[in-house]
């Protein structure tokens, strides 16, 4: 496994295009851990509070 640091000076020698494929794929990433955790919230009940708030904003 490469260090940090390696990994960074790897990056800076990427091409134009190579940088933009890389950047996707971590965007890409960051999407999927957010969706996993928004089901898991939505699941065990911790994002309830959001549909009581909206409820209640909605009878204002």
């Amino acid at each position: 496994m490469q260090t940090i640091e390696q990994i960074k000076t790897a990056i800076k020698l990427l091409s134009p295009g190579e940088y933009i494929q890389l950047k996707n794929w971590f965007l890409e990433k960051d999407w999927e851990k957010w969706d996993k955790k928004i089901i898991k919230d939505s699941k065990t009940g911790n994002l309830d509070f959001l549909i009581k708030e909206a409820l209640n904003e909605k009878n204002i």
